[in-house]
């Protein structure tokens, strides 16, 4: 079985002495549980798994009883040098954070050698449980979506179905039926996700028009549209507060965000228009209702798709490394991404079309701003397929 980058690090760290929580999350579908099952089946630690998405009650007193089982399975030990307990879904039991802090630190305070793996599909719910209750003594470890060269490895996908069905490892055996498909991400990724989990994350007084604008997210990802314009095309009394706040459950929930355009002053950032971007092309295709062989040959729609997946590569390959991801735009001139890592720059324009276009672009970004690194990706520039191989960081 096809074993992502990320099972390397959660390996190494568990078979450290113990010092930490170790805490996974990202969205549906990208493989966390299965990534904790490698690990169990590899790693020369007696462990314990259970999942709180298949209990009814959910209240902290089922950690306590999984925590207790952990500890006599370790005092049952002849060893008794560690235990691994792995908790999965554990944003769904209420007052969690607290729980798990008190016992963490009975364990600690006595010696025992309890290693702990918290898995969560619900990134902003898990985070800021954690930062508030748990500081000191949590790693995160956060898994984005697939990517080409990880879809390509595991399924052989070719550059043109990742470009449309995604990276979604569990839809893969459906794509041979794309209604099927379709219907697979749309019912049971897309409704479950906006359903469930963002509705989880916080209040949301307006359901319809959360998920009118997931859905105006996708139809125009790559696009740059002020919340005032959204509003109308919505037609939803709403505020751009709202709006604001609803996509960032959304970015949350590895769905769907809205770059900012960059500036050196973080005021100018957080008032300018959002740039829709997807972050699974999945997401596009399976709601736009076109056949792959269709789809192919709509060269405006397959050129959104191509720049989708340049942004949702950017996005989900810089998790933990500290690159931040940006637009810029000024009158007609335009960069489709600003990547800015520690005091570099480097800009990036997308070209999918069949005509070759000058880049008044970067050349006008590159005047106003010490730019790093200028990048061409698709025709005439960097390949697609040699860029989706390639990390952000080593645009720098």
């Amino acid at each position: 079985m096809y074993k992502r980058k990320y099972f390397h690090t959660l390996f190494k760290r568990l078979n450290e002495p113990r010092k930490f929580i170790q805490v996974l999350t990202g969205p549906r579908q990208s493989g966390k549980t299965t990534l904790i099952q490698q690990v169990i089946a590899e790693i020369k630690i007696p462990s314990h798994y259970a999942a709180a998405d298949a209990i009814e009650a959910k209240s902290a007193v089922w950690i306590e009883q999984q925590w207790e089982i952990a500890r006599l399975k370790l005092k049952e030990q002849s060893s008794k040098k560690a235990f691994l307990l792995v908790l999965d879904e554990i944003q769904k039991i209420s007052h969690w954070t607290e729980t798990i802090k008190r016992l963490w630190d009975e364990d600690s305070a006595h010696g025992v050698p309890l290693k702990v793996v918290l898995l969560g599909s619900s990134p902003l719910l898990v985070q800021k449980g954690i930062t508030e209750t748990l500081t000191g003594r949590f790693e995160l470890i956060r898994i984005p979506h697939w990517s080409y060269s990880e879809m390509k490895d595991a399924f052989n996908f070719s550059l043109d179905q990742f470009l449309y069905f995604g990276g979604y490892p569990g839809a893969v055996p459906l794509i041979k039926d794309e209604q099927r498909w379709r219907n697979y991400v749309n019912d049971s990724l897309i409704e479950t996700t906006v359903s469930r989990d963002v509705f989880m994350m916080s209040r949301v007084d307006k359901p319809t028009l959360l998920r009118r604008l997931f859905e105006l997210g996708c139809q125009y990802s790559g696009q740059i549209l002020s919340f005032n314009k959204i509003l109308g095309q919505l037609q939803d009394a709403g505020n751009t507060t709202t709006l604001s706040h609803y996509l960032e459950l959304l970015m949350a929930a590895g769905m769907l965000m809205g770059l900012q355009k960059y500036a050196p002053e973080k005021v100018r950032q957080r008032a300018s228009s959002p740039k829709f971007q997807v972050l699974n092309t999945a997401l596009i295709s399976a709601q736009a209702g076109s056949s792959f062989k269709d789809t192919k040959l709509n060269f405006e729609f397959w050129g959104r798709l191509v720049e989708s997946a340049v942004g949702a590569h950017l996005i989900n390959e810089s998790v933990n490394t500290g690159i931040e991801i940006f637009y810029w735009r000024e009158g007609n001139k335009e960069v489709d991404f600003v990547l800015k890592k520690d005091n570099k720059i480097a800009a990036l324009e997308v070209k999918s079309g069949k005509k070759e276009t000058a880049l008044p672009g970067i050349e006008e970004f590159s005047k106003k701003y010490d730019t790093h690194k200028k990048f061409l990706i698709g025709r005439g520039g960097f390949e697609l397929e040699d860029f989706f191989m390639l990390s952000p960081a080593d645009l720098f």
